[in-house]
């Protein structure tokens, strides 16, 4: 037993010990200020050598800037110096398409670290079509806590641990302005929710993937929340539906992205999204096409596509002043009449580099170049595969019959005797 304790603290995660020695799961909620919340953060950033690749899968390096048209997830080697982003749900909470989620942004970096910008409901769909290494998906920074946004935090935290990852999940987000509508509380009421689930588990899985930490930073202001190898994150505020709505900028080295949750166009967004390579920002509906989109009023459509939300004519104005190398639209289902519509529109106001992004947009950023392709996925993905650290993590030692009373246990058929359970 402590051997096995000691393996856990060699690998950096965080445990702590409770009667009868065994391990807390739920979140390890931290009530420091960013600065300190730091110390605590994740393990270095992995190298491409390091990565766990699909069965039969090798990254290959782009010769000559040449890409192929499309991306196929784990065969290409990116630059040291390159981004890759891939939309994983850019549609509408009210209903979601086979072919379109709601809102998550996967960003990979040149230096091996991976980023997820959102959480919207079945977004991890298309994540887990990508089949990553899922050890190394492990940082979340959330805009807010609609379900179109966070609604996929359970498919992450359980199957993500479940399919790989051995050290706790981090997510970043917003205070509210109470503070049961904050992050810390979304979180924590999460994981009580899957008590039963994540129960269950304990001991097959490693204990320190059960966990999720929570670093909270103040909605209201404008600050670096994450600052790790090489890698800065600053958030700011948005205006949305409720106070508690931000947008975030990552930099690193020449590589810059900025992702904006849902907004009304705002002052913050204009300044601190000015001259960034690639420029996120949700691209609504037109108040006529809301209203035909969802059968409803136009008082109803007009105040949620421009006063909580930003339509075409606005994202287009917002990118004529921001001028990014590429401006990219979300948050619409795309059928080709609100598709046509957007495009037409957006052209009026803003007459730069601009994607209205759908599913599985893949967009790599280079010095010298910014390519806009689609991934192709299959449909039945596997998980990747686990590796030796996860192997070797700390589990807690689970006897099979104590999770269940003896009222259950007693009752088991006779007419099946389960194998021995090897020592690993």
């Amino acid at each position: 037993m402590k051997d096995r304790f000691s393996l856990g603290v060699a690998l950096g995660v965080a445990l702590t010990v409770v009667v009868g020695g065994s391990l807390a799961y739920g979140p390890e909620l931290l009530d420091l200020p960013v600065a300190q919340a730091k110390k605590r953060q994740k393990k270095a950033a992995p190298s491409s050598a390091k990565t766990r690749l699909p069965n039969g899968r090798s990254l290959m390096p782009i010769k000559n800037g040449v890409y192929p048209r499309d991306y196929f997830p784990n065969t290409e080697k990116l630059g040291p110096n390159e981004m890759r982003i891939v939309a994983l749900g850019t549609g509408m909470p009210q209903v979601i398409q086979k072919k379109t989620k709601a809102s998550g942004w996967y960003v990979e970096l040149g230096n091996g670290e991976k980023f997820l910008f959102d959480l919207g409901t079945g977004s991890m769909e298309n994540l887990a079509a990508l089949q990553p290494d899922w050890s190394q998906v492990d940082t979340v920074f959330l805009s807010h806590l609609h379900s179109d946004h966070a609604g996929d935090f359970a498919p992450l935290y359980i199957g993500g641990w479940m399919n790989g990852r051995y050290t706790p999940l981090h997510i970043y987000g917003p205070t509210g302005s109470r503070p049961e509508l904050g992050t810390k509380a979304f979180v924590e009421n999460q994981v009580k929710a899957w008590a039963w689930d994540i129960e269950g588990r304990k001991g097959s899985f490693p204990d320190a993937g059960g966990r999720a930490l929570v670093k909270e930073f103040d909605y209201k202001k404008v600050q670096v929340i994450y600052d790790e190898n090489g890698v800065k994150v600053t958030q700011f505020p948005a205006i949305h539906a409720l106070d508690g709505s931000v947008s975030f900028r990552m930099k690193w080295g020449k590589r810059s992205f900025v992702f904006g949750g849902d907004s009304a166009p705002n002052n913050w967004y204009i300044e601190h999204a000015k001259g960034a390579e690639v420029a996120v920002h949700e691209c609504f509906y037109t108040p006529e096409g809301l209203a035909n989109a969802m059968d409803i009023g136009m008082k109803e459509a007009t105040y949620i596509s421009s006063y909580v939300h930003t339509p075409p004519a606005g994202f287009g104005k917002i990118m004529s002043a921001v001028r990014p190398r590429l401006a990219v639209g979300y948050h619409i289902w795309p059928n080709p009449e609100y598709m046509n519509q957007t495009l037409h529109e957006v052209a009026k106001t803003y007459d730069g580099e601009y994607v209205q992004a759908t599913d599985l947009t893949v967009i790599n950023v280079t010095d010298k170049q910014i390519v806009v392709r689609d991934a192709v996925v299959s449909e039945l993905a596997l998980p990747t595969g686990t590796t030796k650290e996860y192997l070797e993590a700390f589990r807690s030692e689970v006897d099979a019959n104590s999770k269940i009373t003896e009222y259950l246990s007693s009752e088991r058929w006779k007419g099946f005797k389960p194998p021995p359970l090897p020592e690993r």
